[in-house]
């Protein structure tokens, strides 16, 4: 069904193909596609909901000091899905680029990873801890689009796979050194410091002895 739906919308566009016709050409009937897909833009996008759970299950089980590690880690997990589908993937992306049902559904995707990531990152924050929520918050979207740029420029066919692939662990260093977290525990209260890799040192361990003395005198 995936592939007459790729086939319908590329030759006589998106809005003039109906669920009976993607059906009709992949030899089944409207109730099978609908046992599959919830619409018929769905027909060309992955396994999203699977592939959400699978991700969600294994930030769930990440140890609290993994947890920046692990998010990087279901990013790249979701890049390599992309690279796996090959032209498909670049097809959808062209096709996304003319039609905009299918440009929403590409944002709702990119905004369910975001709320992953985030809620990964705040489920590990103290209820009420302003800080450490806007740092996830910070976190999750830095990862996000470090992840879409790269993936954008393979789409548009600006890089090759391994050059794609090499591009995103430089994004993700570059992610990394941009975020620093310092924590400290004072009368029972979580501390983070948010630095940039420009930071100077003598900044960072002012920035963290105000921290820590703030929060011991709270």
């Amino acid at each position: 069904m995936r592939a007459a739906a790729f086939e319908l919308f590329s030759t006589q566009g998106f809005d003039a193909t109906t669920v009976d016709d993607i059906a009709a050409a992949a030899g089944v009937g409207r109730t099978t596609f609908f046992r599959k897909f919830r619409a018929k833009e769905d027909a060309i996008f992955p396994a999203h909901d699977e592939l959400l759970a699978l991700l969600a299950d294994r930030l769930d089980a990440a140890d609290s000091g993994d947890l920046h590690m692990e998010v990087l880690d279901a990013a790249r997990f979701v890049f390599a899905h992309y690279l796996a589908e090959g032209e498909r993937a670049r097809q959808r992306y062209e096709l996304a680029r003319t039609v905009p049902a299918l440009q929403v559904r590409e944002l709702v995707g990119t905004q369910e990873y975001f709320q992953l990531f985030r809620n990964a990152m705040r489920a590990r924050c103290e209820e009420g801890d302003f800080a450490t929520a806007l740092y996830g918050e910070q976190y999750a979207s830095a990862v996000v689009t470090a992840h879409n740029f790269v993936l954008r420029r393979w789409l548009r066919g600006e890089t090759k796979e391994h050059q794609a692939r090499a591009e995103l662990e430089r994004a993700f260093d570059d992610v990394r050194d941009r975020f620093a977290e310092v924590v400290g525990s004072a009368a029972g209260a979580t501390t983070v410091v948010v630095v940039t890799a420009t930071t100077d040192p003598d900044s960072i361990a002012a920035q963290v002895r105000s921290a820590l003395s703030e929060a011991a005198r709270g």
